[in-house]
């Protein structure tokens, strides 16, 4: 018996061994990084065929004010899609990770989940309505873009340590990123305005709030630095969170 139990436990142990090789593969790395470019690099073309539309649609009566801040806000969704599908391929690899399965599904969700807002009924706005939701988003999306920038090769979805970035808007909050973000859903949501979007957009910040939670653990185990930089920097929102 005890035999037995020993060569389950080696087995165990070798299998182990195996999958931790092979996360620091990087033949898996290459896999963790195509479905999001995959995903980016589609809604990228997606996005420049919906301003193509835009701009051959766009009532003539329009104000000029209205149609250009469309313009723009559709511009800044491709410049962010492209810079992301561009920090995915020059990325560094990861020096740790989360464990577990759940701070990976959480991620994903996080990540995934608001794009499924278009399912909603589009909400016909007035149009002082309709400028603040496109202005709103195009904030959320310029922000996004120039924090992407600002994180070089350091940018995962998964919740990974690669560089601690504490310069530029991170002087500011730790995850200036899913600030932006959320900025630009709540834009986003304000056309398909109704419960199930408010709904979503709610279950949306939860899973976006636990990424931030296993990001943290990761970061403190990885950089002995983080702790302080955590206590001397809001997480969120200067001064209140």
């Amino acid at each position: 018996m005890a035999e037995l139990q020993d060569g389950a436990t080696a087995a165990r142990q070798n299998t182990a061994s195996r999958l931790a090789r092979l996360r620091r593969s990087s033949t898996y790395d290459l896999v963790m990084r195509l479905p999001v470019l995959l995903w980016s690099s589609t809604l990228a073309f997606s996005s420049a065929a919906a301003l193509q539309k835009f701009a051959q649609v766009a009532d003539p009566p329009l104000p000029p004010v209205a149609y250009w801040v469309g313009v723009a806000m559709r511009l800044s969704v491709i410049a962010f899609l492209v810079i992301l599908a561009t920090a995915v391929i020059v990325r560094k690899a990861p020096t740790a990770r989360a464990r577990g399965v759940e701070p990976r599904v959480s991620a994903l969700i996080g990540t995934f989940l608001i794009t499924g807002i278009v399912l909603c009924p589009r909400r016909e706005l007035s149009l002082p309505l309709g400028i603040v939701s496109t202005l709103v988003s195009l904030t959320g999306d310029a922000l996004a873009i120039v924090i992407l920038v600002q994180l070089r090769r350091s940018f995962s979805i998964m919740p990974e340590a690669r560089e601690l970035v504490t310069s530029g808007l991170y002087r500011l909050v730790r995850h200036p990123l899913y600030l932006a973000e959320e900025i630009a859903a709540i834009g986003t949501a304000m056309q398909f305005f109704s419960i199930g979007a408010v709904m979503l957009l709610l279950t949306h910040f939860a899973f976006q709030l636990r990424r931030i939670c296993h990001e943290e653990t990761v970061l403190t185990a990885a950089f002995p630095r983080y702790a302080a930089y955590a206590e001397t920097t809001a997480r969120i929102i200067p001064g209140f969170y």
